[in-house]
């Protein structure tokens, strides 16, 4: 992974913390809107790490297999990852 791992890191560690919190909210019983919010912003968080994940991977992996005449089997991988996060 050529990804910042440091701001990864922390991000998946933070998204960690809302969904130990969410728990919480749900063995508590709190209120559904209370825990529809901070559903929320856990994948607010994790879309934030996929596409860090993916801009990097596009400017390191994508871009040297470009360079190297290789670009085949990951131009069908970024088609792939580009269907699943249109559905």
């Amino acid at each position: 992974m050529k990804a910042d791992r440091t701001k990864v890191t922390r991000l998946l560690k933070t998204a960690r913390g809302q969904i130990d919190g969410l728990l919480k909210m749900v063995e508590e019983d709190r209120y559904c809107i209370d825990i529809s919010n901070q559903l929320m912003a856990t994948e607010a968080i994790l879309q934030k790490v996929n596409k860090e994940i993916l801009h990097d991977h596009l400017g390191s992996c994508v871009k040297e297999a470009i360079n190297t005449g290789e670009e085949g089997k990951k131009m069908e991988e970024i088609m792939a990852i580009m269907d699943k996060l249109m559905k």
